[in-house]
């Protein structure tokens, strides 16, 4: 992905896969490389990771069965367009597992920003990290964690696995739906150019949007509607008292 914004089509081709049996993390393993001058556009996936982590800096349930991957991809986009590539990220997620539920199987959703739900609980998490590197480029790193196999215990929210809900494949297979459908998504993306087709397949995914929901922000809880996303990505919450506020990161609860 060189060149300038809305510089051509992506293919699953234009990607590298490197597959390790252990990693303290997928996501840091790809920034050390980034750091170590690789090009980008490599795919790092771990059968286990020893330090996994999710949004904030919690503890990401990483035990062998499930599907632990990271992309790096070095200057991806103009920076005023990176605020949109989660939303790709969920889409290409979001379509990777759909693709692998049996017929008949419960709802597969995206829960903003980049959660994915089957049946309302969680299986999926993704974590986007960067840094601006020594030579002047920036890389940034897309980390998905699905749970295939196996699920914590306990979370923030319900969760399940793939197997849980009928889906009798492994990390592998997932990760060789994800391989192309990252592919698809970005190309859709494009730079930042195509965020408007980004955004309309993210809300053909989403859920909850047109109900009540709870945000929980660092200092304080809001409730409202949840009316969409708007062309940042950021949740639009209808509180009744004026125009809906526009917020960049919370943890989201349903109903």
């Amino acid at each position: 992905m060189t060149g300038g914004q809305g510089s051509g089509r992506i293919s699953p081709d234009d990607f590298r896969h490197i597959a390790l049996a252990e990693t303290v993390s997928t996501n840091s393993e790809c920034l050390a490389r980034a750091r170590e001058g690789d090009p980008g556009n490599l795919w790092i996936t771990a059968a286990r990771q020893t330090g996994g982590r999710g949004r904030r800096g919690r503890e990401w349930f990483s035990e062998p069965g499930n599907l632990y991957a990271s992309l790096l991809l070095v200057d991806p986009a103009p920076v005023k367009h990176l605020h949109s590539l989660p939303l790709a990220a969920a889409v290409a997620v979001h379509r990777a597992i759909r693709r692998v539920m049996p017929p008949g199987s419960p709802e597969v959703a995206i829960k903003w920003p980049n959660d994915i739900l089957i049946d309302g609980r969680k299986t999926c998490g993704i974590l986007l990290e960067g840094e601006a590197l020594p030579d002047g480029r920036h890389a940034l790193v897309i980390g998905c964690g699905v749970n295939v196999a196996v699920m914590p215990a306990t979370g923030l929210y319900p969760v399940t696995s793939l197997r849980q809900e009928g889906a009798s494949i492994s990390a592998d297979e997932l990760f060789a739906h994800l391989f192309v459908t990252m592919a698809e998504a970005l190309s859709t993306w494009d730079r930042g150019a195509g965020i408007a087709a980004i955004i309309d397949q993210w809300k053909a995914a989403a859920k909850g949007i047109g109900e009540a929901i709870t945000v929980n922000l660092p200092d304080r809880s809001l409730s409202g509607r949840f009316v969409g996303i708007d062309e940042d990505g950021r949740l639009l919450l209808d509180t009744g008292s004026g125009a809906p506020l526009a917020i960049a990161a919370g943890d989201v609860f349903l109903g």
